[in-house]
């Protein structure tokens, strides 16, 4: 799908607050309110827009302790990937993990509650993983920009 200036316009105000009224949207952005709700059917039905939510903020939440966890793998052997990817598309702390060119293999952007808390997911989670060698944590100090969405 081709995207024209106000396909990007109708795409950026969604994203400032997916909760705007098709009206107040179509009015925005130049267009009658039917035609602004085909087209952002039609990005839904593409695939652009690929969910609606909130963005919270994790301290008023109680989900304080943020990392990047950058982890090694044993082996790249399939069944214990599998199993691997399998448990972090489970757990909610992990927001985010990408496969790495690089020293590690796996970096994943979790949250938790506290440090013991996460402390307890290295022991009973990540390390009883046959494919993780280790796990090196770096502990988010201050946040600079954030775009994610939060589990609580």
């Amino acid at each position: 799908m081709q995207l024209n200036n106000r396909d990007r316009r109708i795409l950026a105000l969604l994203q400032q607050d997916c909760r705007i009224s098709n009206a107040d949207l179509a009015q925005k952005v130049g267009m009658s309110a039917s035609a602004c709700w085909r087209r952002v059917r039609a990005f839904e039905e593409a695939g652009i827009i690929a969910r609606y939510g909130a963005v919270l903020n994790p301290d008023k939440v109680g989900l304080e302790f943020e990392a990047i966890v950058l982890v090694q793998l044993t082996r790249h052997d399939p069944d214990n990937l599998a199993e691997l990817v399998r448990v972090i598309e489970m757990r909610p702390e992990v927001l985010e993990c990408f496969a790495t060119t690089g020293q590690a293999d796996y970096h994943m952007h979790v949250l938790f509650a506290d440090i013991a808390t996460y402390n307890d997911f290295l022991e009973n989670v990540l390390f009883r993983l046959p494919a993780v060698a280790s796990a090196q944590t770096n502990v988010v100090l201050r946040k600079i920009k954030r775009a994610a969405v939060i589990s609580p």
